[in-house]
Order: structure tokens, then sequence, then C-alpha cells
């Protein structure tokens, strides 16, 4: 404080005297002895009474003279008058340009000097190079009001901090949400009436290489609509273009929806399992899993694969320029001041006084599809809120109400229809999300864009025929879409066409259109690749990886917690289940016996593997624990191994693996391939392992088994399995979580 008040004070004296002080200030304390002195003696010379003597005239002026000098202490020190502000105000009369106020500036306002030739402030070469720049300033309309000027900027502020629904709420606290159901339960979509019905826990989703599934969605064309001014349209006829982000698909931006909290449906990875993977559970794409809520931000997170990339993406194409949708018809502009209202609540967080306000105008003008639409927004945007599918339902209604008014503008029954279909996909509704984009294509046959997204709709069903003449139907009218190649040589490759696959994954990804950029896409153009001998295939892992898309080259995972240590190898105290290793080290004929048992049966408890992983023979698996749910009647094939099992919930409970057996004949060749996740480490006991011809790959390591010996690797590394004994060979495969995921990722992390 001390030095603050010093500098005060010396701008203080300076500046008092030139701003002419009423009482003298500083000159008045300065002259006080003198004044004592005269007055003195003038109280000899005027003694007479009466009148205003010498003595008092000079004692009045003391007076005033020092509480000249306290006022001007007391303005400086307790800060009443900013000089330094005065200052810059008299600075406008700085007339020879100096920079400050003096006695020269002074001279020339009272006309005793002329003012002095201002010096250019660009290079005499430079002053003529925008001739019309101040002819412009002028002329411009814009410049007649200035307030109006300001207002407009403010409100652009405003629309950008409120660029997404709910962005800027207060979180949730952590805990059960509103419509969360236990773990236990399974829901599957009717396709008759588009709701769900619980069913035995028993059924489980196991991901083939021949499906198509999404982790979740969001409509990044719904997240432009009202940020790209809904109501905002005093110029119906306005061109002006509004610059929309490449993501322009509604299955690719889980970055802008990631709640995850409300009755969330896990779409199973499309890629391949891992070794040794199973598929004899039941393929449904309409069940969705319950899960808790997500870790908190201060834990390691998961990237979906469509988030997980860095934020410069070298070869992506620039923003696409986008006409802004007109929203309003007729008579909606003449209630536009009362929607601006309601939607400026939605805009600032005010989701409960918003669709209140919404509600309102709908009760108010039934005939309103911009009161509708909104309606409809905002019960969205509550339902993300308080992580309630019973809301969401109703915001799913309320688009269908608002598309389906008489009068509804164009451009807001086709982002209602999109917005419908997007939040039905993300309930796990995909047969009532197809019958959306159905009625939109019909409305709308000339959009190319929902077209593509109608093929996404019929692979989400598992109907990849459909979806294959969807986009042959595209590529026949726009030939260079790449969405459309993207997603059609990933059918030629799910058909077991590769070689044919290859320049669609390839010229899709190159092509750089939105919705192409998906690490799905470098992951099986690398694959199919790598099966017809192109080496290319790692020039195309190592684009995928410098895009954000895989942690390496070698771990090509999709689905991942960052943080986690990664390595393709590794030993019993690594990963700290040594109890687990020993108990299944020191059980390992028991373990064999039960498994050889097994085989022998007539009923087929070994099912062949059919996820597209074999380049040729003969290889089976028998499984007793998937996704963290025991089999039953599996177990009564090994019921001891399933006892012995029990006591260790790192593997039993691991939601993101199996516990099987797996038998391979001679003359199998596994594929180099890599697992979903980074989020387990995947057991190999060897139970009946020929001497010589059996042996496996993670990453440029190569490894052999040993019988009643456990082998530790991370199948999110790639790895390839040759067996060339003369006879089979049985293993048993554990998989655990990884061991740096904490209590609370293992209970939340959705299963794979």
């Amino acid at each position: 404080m001390a030095p603050r008040k010093n500098a005060k004070g010396g701008g203080g004296n300076s500046s008092s005297s030139s701003s002419g002080s009423p009482t003298g200030c500083t000159s008045g304390g300065s002259s006080s002895p003198g004044a004592r002195r005269e007055t003195k003696q003038g109280g000899l010379k005027n003694g007479r009474k009466g009148g205003l003597s010498g003595s008092s005239f000079f004692t009045w002026f003391m007076v005033i003279a020092l509480l000249g000098v306290w006022t001007s202490v007391a303005v400086v020190w307790f800060d009443l008058v900013d000089y330094e502000e005065v200052l810059g105000k008299l600075g406008i009369y700085d007339a020879d340009g100096d920079g400050d106020f003096d006695v020269d500036d002074a001279k020339v306002l009272l006309g005793l000097k002329e003012k002095p030739a201002p010096k250019p402030t660009v290079p005499p070469e430079e002053a003529d190079m925008y001739p019309w720049l101040e002819d412009q300033v002028l002329e411009s309309p814009g410049r007649q009001n200035i307030e109006d000027e300001v207002y407009e900027q403010v409100q652009s502020l405003d629309e950008t901090v409120y660029s997404e629904p709910g962005e800027n709420l207060p979180q949730e606290p952590e805990g059960p949400a509103e419509e969360l159901q236990p773990d236990d339960h399974v829901f599957v979509g009717s396709d008759a009436d588009d709701r769900y019905e619980p069913m035995g826990t028993g059924a489980v989703h196991e991901e083939t290489e021949d499906s198509y599934h999404i982790e979740e969605t969001a409509s990044p064309a719904y997240s432009q609509d009202m940020e790209d001014m809904m109501y905002e349209q005093e110029n119906p006829d306005s061109s002006e273009p509004v610059v929309v982000d490449d993501a322009e698909r509604t299955y690719q931006e889980t970055d802008d929806v990631t709640y995850r909290d409300y009755d969330e449906q896990v779409y199973e990875p499309l890629q391949n399992e891992g070794t040794e993977s199973s598929d004899h559970a039941v393929d449904n794409s309409n069940t969705i899993l319950e899960e808790p809520h997500m870790p908190p931000a201060e834990e390691q997170q998961e990237v979906p694969p469509e988030t997980n990339k860095k934020a410069d993406e070298p070869g992506k194409k620039g923003k696409v320029k986008k006409k802004k949708p007109k929203l309003l018809n007729k008579f909606d502009k003449t209630i536009k001041a009362e929607l601006d209202a309601a939607e400026k609540l939605r805009k600032r967080g005010k989701i409960e006084e918003a669709v209140n306000a919404f509600e309102e105008l709908v009760r108010k003008y039934p005939q309103s599809p911009g009161a509708r639409y909104g309606k409809a927004q905002c019960e969205d945007d509550l339902a993300e809120k308080r992580r309630s599918n019973e809301i969401l339902r109703r915001a799913i209604e309320t688009y269908q109400e608002a598309a389906s008014l008489p009068d509804a503008p164009t451009d807001l029954v086709k982002l209602s229809l999109k917005r419908r279909s997007d939040r039905q996909q993300f309930l796990g509704h995909m047969r009532g999300s197809l019958l959306t984009l159905q009625k939109l294509v019909q409305l709308f046959p000339d959009d190319t864009a929902l077209k593509n997204d109608l093929g996404v709709g019929y692979l989400l069903i598992g109907d990849n025929d459909s979806a294959k003449k969807v986009y042959e139907e595209v590529l026949s009218v726009t030939p260079n879409d790449g969405f459309a190649k993207v997603h059609y040589g990933f059918i030629l490759k799910a058909q077991n066409k590769i070689a044919e696959s290859i320049p669609y994954l390839k010229e899709g990804i190159e092509s750089g259109d939105p919705g192409t950029d998906d690490g799905r896409f470098y992951f099986h153009l690398g694959d199919a690749m790598q099966r017809v001998g192109n080496k290319e295939a790692y020039r195309w892992y190592e684009l995928g990886h410098q895009r954000g898309h895989f942690a390496s080259v070698w771990q090509r995972s999709l689905y991942n917690v960052q943080g986690l240590k990664a390595q393709p190898w590794w030993t019993p105290k690594e990963t700290g289940y040594t109890e687990l290793v020993k108990s299944l080290e020191r059980n390992w004929k028991l373990i064999r016996d039960e498994g050889l048992a097994a085989m022998d049966r007539t009923h087929g408890l070994f099912l062949p593997e059919d996820e597209n992983l074999r380049e040729k023979g003969d290889w089976s698996q028998f499984t007793l624990w998937q996704q963290g749910r025991k089999n039953e009647n599996a177990c009564k094939g090994a019921p001891k191994t399933c006892s012995l099992l029990d006591k260790f919930p790192e593997t039993t409970g691991c939601r993101r693996g199996q516990i099987k057996y797996s038998i391979m004949h001679p003359g199998t060749h596994v594929w180099p391939h890599t697992g979903p996740t980074n989020c387990r480490l995947r057991m190999h006991l060897g139970l009946v392992i020929p001497k010589e011809g059996c042996k496996i790959r993670c990453a440029n390591e190569t490894r052999t088994w040993e019988e009643g010996k456990v082998l530790i690797f991370d199948d999110s590394f790639e790895h390839e399995v040759w067996q060339d004994a003369a006879s089979f060979r049985l293993i048993f495969i554990v998989d655990v979580w990884h061991p740096e995921l904490t209590p609370h990722q293992r209970r939340s992390l959705p299963a794979i």
C-alpha cells in the first residue's frame, strides 16, 4: 500500500497546481510562515474592533489554506480523484503531439503559438494504400447508430457463449440418475412399438466384424440449428453463409453428447474382438445395457473412437459454408419477440424456465411450429441435465409434433426429424430411428446427406444389404461422396470382399468429407491391406495414429481409457494378479480335464469362431463368462473350473472380457488384429500344447505356450497366431481388468 500512496501523492502534487485548485493547495501550504508574520504585524496596526480586521482576515486565510492542504492530501491519500484519469482526459488538448498537456499546448489553444504539423502514422509510401477506406467508413449505414452496433455484438457474443444446449449448466452431483436401472438389466427393443421390455440377463451381445455399431449419437446438424440464428430471421431471404463444422453426420459427434448416464445403451465396436473371441452370444442390435454414472473428470476417462483425435487433423477439409436455416413461418414472425424471450432462457441455461415459457407459447399458439420446436429442444436439454429417458421420450414426441404442423417451414421439418432420429438412436430405438430416416428421405429425395444417414440406419439394425443398396444409389448420383465410399467399403469388407473394399475405404478417407476421418475406417483399411499383402497398411495405421485415432501403430484399440500403462507383454507381478496366476497354474490339470471332457460331448459346447479372423483352419471356443456375466449352463460343463474362478472378481467381473476355452486345430492361421479396448489384459493358460508349430506374436515379439504356464499380453496391441503342429492346441483364456483402472471405472465402464 505505501508505494502506491507515494506514487499517487506525487501525481497529486504535480496535477493540483495545473488544475487550478480553488484554495491554492500546495502553494497555500508552502507560504504559511510568511502569512503568520503578516498577521502579527497587521494586528498591531489594526487593533480596533469591528469590521474585518487584518488579523481576522489572515486568520481566515490560514484556515482556508490549511483546509486546502488537508483536502488535497485527503483527495490523494484516499483516492478520491483518479489523477491519472484526469491527465488522460487533458491529453485530448495535446496540440503538439508530444503525448501530454503542457505550456506549449496551452499557448496553441490561446492562439499564441502555431499548431505543429502532425507526424504521419504510416510511412509516406503507404499513405495511399487504402484510398477508399475513409469514404467507405463514411458511407457505411451501420455507423448511424453505434448503440445498435454494440447491441448486435453483445447478442452475437451471447449466442457464442450458449452455443451448445446445456453446456454451461452446473454438473449434477454423482449418484443414481433419475431413470437409471440396476446394472443387471438388459433392455431389448421391440420392433412393434419401439418400447423396451426386460429380458433374461444371460443374453449378451458380442461384437463381430460384420456388424456396425456406434457408441452413442448426437446430431451436429442439430447443434447448429438454433445456434445458427433460429429466431434471428428478420431478413428471410438472407443468404449470409454460416460456418458449420465438418462433422455433419448423425452418428459421428460423440464428443458433443457425452452424458451416458440415463438408461444409456452400449453399442459394441465393430472391429475384431481379440484373439480367440467368442461369438455364440445372442446377436441383437437393439440391446442396451444399463450403466451407472461415468467417472469424474479427475479420474482417467474413456475416449470413444470418434473423439480420440487431435485437434489439428492433417488433410482435413476446411469448414463448409451453409445457409442459415429458415425456421419461422409467417405467423411465427408475428410472435418473434415472445419466441426470442423463451429461447434466450434456454441459451442461458435456465432450462426449467425455458420449458415453462415454451409450454405457455404452445398453449397460446398451438399452430406455431417455432413454439413446438423450441419446446422440444428444451425437453431435450432438460433430459440431458436430469439424465432422464422419460423426458427425452417426450422430446422425441414433440419433435414429431413440430414437424407435423401444417405450415411448418421446410428447414424446421428437416431439423426436427433429424433430431428425432438421432435421439431415437441414442435410446437404442434403432427401428424407430430407421422409420424416421425413411420419412426424411421420402420428403427430401434429393438430399444425399439424408440418404447417407439412412444407410447408417440400416447398418445399425444389421441390414447390410439394404445399406449397400442405399450407398450404391448415392454413388451413382455423386460418385465422389466420401461418406458413402467409406461405408460402402466397410460393407464390402464385412462381406469378405477384401480387395474390393480397399479402394472405397482409401478414397473415402482421402476425400476428407465429413464423417470419413474415423478410426474405424483406418482400422478396416489397414486390416484389408494386411490381408492382401499390401505393405501400405502400416502407413495408414501411422496416419491414424498421427490423427489421434490410435494410441500407436501397434496399439489400435478404439475404446480406451487414457493414461493406462501400455506394453504388449506383462509379467504376473506387473499385473498385481499373482494369486490368480498361481491358482490357474496350480490347478491347470483340473481345468484341462474339464475342457477335454467338454470337447468329447456331442451337444456342441465348443462353437466355431465366426468373426472372420481366420485366414484358414479350424478354431472353436467354449465360453464360461462373457462381459462379466456367468453362463450358468456352460458352467455345468466345467463346474470345478467355474468354482475356482468365482474367487477372483478381477476376471469374473471384467465386463470387457471373457473366460473361455479355445481349441485350434492344425493348419490354422489367425490374421493380425487387435482387441477393442485397452481396459483389459489377456491371460493364456497352456493346457494341451504340441511341442512345435504353435506360436503367438504380440507387437514385434513372438512367444510360445507351455502346459501349466500363463502368458499375459495386452490384446489391444496387434497380435497374430499360427497353429502348424500335428495335433490340436488347447488353452484357457482369462481376461482381467487393467490393473490401473479405479474401482469406480470398473463399475461404470460400458461392457464390451
